[in-house]
């Protein structure tokens, strides 16, 4: 459980990337499962239709509930993923670089699920749904397969999730049989 932490939203543009750093950005999704089997042009594309945003530590990429307009590849940092019940924020998982976040909203279309939080200053890319479209237009098959990679990260991680909620139950049982 964190303390409660009232700052607001508070993201910098880190502006467009500059060539050497677009290299190191494309090998950092090249690396990435949900990237995966992506030609080299498309991921191109997308760094170039991105934006890249600095969140400084103690503030958020995105709030539980807001809207989702994008998903995020985290670049620099360290980010929490946090979940509200009953009024308290507790920590679902720790982000490094390499890892992304905000999928999930993107894929089911509601608002997002959790609430990502910079706990070190913070850079990532910011992929949104506009240019998720764009992708769809220029080359569906690559776009069908990014979106097939996400399923499969998401498939995955409801994979860890059900071992997490089984061994929690039987825990929860066993405390509950008199000895």
């Amino acid at each position: 459980m964190l303390p409660e932490n009232n700052k607001k939203l508070n993201r910098l543009s880190a502006g467009t990337p500059d060539k050497r750093n677009q290299h190191k950005r494309l090998e950092l999704l090249q690396s990435m499962p949900i990237f995966g089997g992506i030609r080299a042009d498309t991921l191109v594309f997308l760094l170039e239709h991105s934006k890249q945003v600095a969140v400084k530590k103690g503030d958020y990429f995105y709030h539980e509930k807001d809207p989702a307009q994008s998903l995020f590849v985290l670049v620099h940092g360290k980010v929490m993923l946090l979940k509200a019940w009953l009024g308290e924020e507790y920590i679902l998982k720790a982000l490094e670089p390499g890892n992304c976040f905000g999928e999930v909203a993107l894929m089911d279309l509601q608002p997002r699920n959790t609430t990502s939080l910079a706990t070190e200053d913070s850079r990532a890319i910011e992929l949104t749904n506009d240019t998720f479209h764009l992708l769809f237009e220029r080359e569906i098959e690559q776009y069908t397969m990014i979106r097939m990679n996400m399923a499969r990260e998401v498939c995955r991680r409801l994979r860890e999730a059900d071992s997490r909620a089984f061994a929690a139950d039987i825990q929860a049982r066993r405390l509950k049989r008199p000895h």
